[in-house]
Protein backbone atom coordinates (compact mmCIF):
# COMPACT_ATOMS: atom_id res chain seq x y z
CA UNK A 1 0.00 0.00 0.00
CA UNK A 2 1.53 3.39 -1.05
CA UNK A 3 1.51 5.85 1.98
CA UNK A 4 1.96 9.11 -0.72
CA UNK A 5 3.43 10.36 -3.62
CA UNK A 6 6.10 13.26 -3.71
CA UNK A 7 5.73 15.55 -6.63
CA UNK A 8 7.83 17.87 -7.27
CA UNK A 9 7.37 21.83 -7.47
CA UNK A 10 9.01 25.30 -7.84
CA UNK A 11 10.20 27.42 -5.26
CA UNK A 12 7.61 30.08 -4.05
CA UNK A 13 4.37 28.07 -6.16
CA UNK A 14 2.45 27.19 -2.64
CA UNK A 15 -0.52 29.68 -3.49
CA UNK A 16 -0.74 27.93 -7.03
CA UNK A 17 -0.03 24.81 -4.97
CA UNK A 18 -3.37 25.39 -2.92
CA UNK A 19 -5.63 26.96 -5.50
CA UNK A 20 -5.09 23.69 -7.83
CA UNK A 21 -4.58 20.78 -5.36
CA UNK A 22 -7.52 22.49 -2.82
CA UNK A 23 -9.53 24.43 -4.78
CA UNK A 24 -10.28 22.70 -7.87
CA UNK A 25 -9.35 18.88 -6.83
CA UNK A 26 -10.60 19.17 -3.52
CA UNK A 27 -7.72 17.74 -1.36
CA UNK A 28 -7.36 18.87 2.18
CA UNK A 29 -4.34 20.70 2.98
CA UNK A 30 -2.37 18.92 5.79
CA UNK A 31 -0.23 20.45 7.83
CA UNK A 32 4.01 19.50 7.27
CA UNK A 33 6.06 18.75 10.37
CA UNK A 34 7.44 21.92 11.38
CA UNK A 35 11.36 21.05 10.04
CA UNK A 36 10.03 19.92 6.43
CA UNK A 37 7.16 23.09 6.34
CA UNK A 38 10.69 25.39 6.64
CA UNK A 39 11.59 24.13 3.06
CA UNK A 40 8.43 24.88 1.17
CA UNK A 41 6.08 23.03 -0.37
CA UNK A 42 2.56 21.84 0.62
CA UNK A 43 0.65 18.57 1.32
CA UNK A 44 -2.57 17.59 0.32
CA UNK A 45 -5.05 14.67 1.22
CA UNK A 46 -8.24 13.78 0.51
CA UNK A 47 -10.41 11.26 -2.00
CA UNK A 48 -7.93 8.28 -0.80
CA UNK A 49 -4.74 9.57 -2.34
CA UNK A 50 -2.33 11.85 -0.18
CA UNK A 51 0.33 13.85 -2.32
CA UNK A 52 3.70 15.48 -1.30
CA UNK A 53 4.74 18.32 -3.11
CA UNK A 54 8.24 19.43 -2.35
CA UNK A 55 10.08 22.62 -3.01
CA UNK A 56 13.03 21.65 -5.93
CA UNK A 57 15.23 24.79 -6.69
CA UNK A 58 16.31 23.77 -9.87
CA UNK A 59 12.93 22.69 -10.76
CA UNK A 60 12.12 21.30 -14.12
CA UNK A 61 8.17 19.95 -15.03
CA UNK A 62 8.49 16.34 -15.79
CA UNK A 63 7.82 15.02 -19.26
CA UNK A 64 6.03 12.19 -18.17
CA UNK A 65 5.50 11.45 -14.32
CA UNK A 66 2.04 12.01 -13.17
CA UNK A 67 -0.41 11.16 -10.75
CA UNK A 68 -3.12 9.78 -12.04
CA UNK A 69 -6.67 10.18 -10.51
CA UNK A 70 -9.55 7.51 -10.81
CA UNK A 71 -12.78 10.12 -11.13
CA UNK A 72 -16.52 8.85 -11.08
CA UNK A 73 -17.79 11.25 -13.77
CA UNK A 74 -14.92 11.69 -16.42
CA UNK A 75 -16.35 14.48 -18.63
CA UNK A 76 -17.40 16.87 -15.33
CA UNK A 77 -13.25 16.28 -14.19
CA UNK A 78 -12.30 17.68 -17.51
CA UNK A 79 -14.55 20.91 -17.95
CA UNK A 80 -13.35 21.87 -13.94
CA UNK A 81 -9.76 21.34 -14.94
CA UNK A 82 -10.60 22.89 -18.32
CA UNK A 83 -11.65 25.96 -16.27
CA UNK A 84 -9.04 25.56 -14.01
CA UNK A 85 -5.85 25.49 -16.22
CA UNK A 86 -4.09 27.28 -18.67
CA UNK A 87 -3.80 24.49 -21.57
CA UNK A 88 -6.53 22.82 -22.81
CA UNK A 89 -7.57 19.39 -22.00
CA UNK A 90 -6.56 16.86 -24.37
CA UNK A 91 -8.51 13.93 -25.09
CA UNK A 92 -5.90 10.89 -26.18
CA UNK A 93 -7.26 7.91 -28.19
CA UNK A 94 -9.21 6.34 -25.08
CA UNK A 95 -12.03 7.34 -24.39
CA UNK A 96 -11.63 6.73 -20.42
CA UNK A 97 -8.79 9.20 -19.98
CA UNK A 98 -7.98 12.69 -20.43
CA UNK A 99 -5.07 14.55 -18.77
CA UNK A 100 -4.47 18.07 -18.57
CA UNK A 101 -1.23 20.33 -17.91
CA UNK A 102 -0.69 23.55 -15.91
CA UNK A 103 2.04 26.34 -16.96
CA UNK A 104 4.46 25.08 -14.21
CA UNK A 105 4.63 21.64 -15.96
CA UNK A 106 2.55 19.32 -13.74
CA UNK A 107 0.12 17.04 -15.24
CA UNK A 108 -2.76 15.28 -14.13
CA UNK A 109 -4.43 12.14 -15.38
CA UNK A 110 -8.31 11.68 -14.69
CA UNK A 111 -9.64 8.06 -15.65
CA UNK A 112 -13.17 6.54 -15.32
Amino acid sequence: MIHHVQLACPADSEDTLRAFYSGVLGLQEVAKPPVLAARGGCWFRGHGIELHLGVEHDFRPARKAHPGLLVHDLDAWRSAMSAAVASKIRRPSKPSIATSAKSYGWVTGGLQ
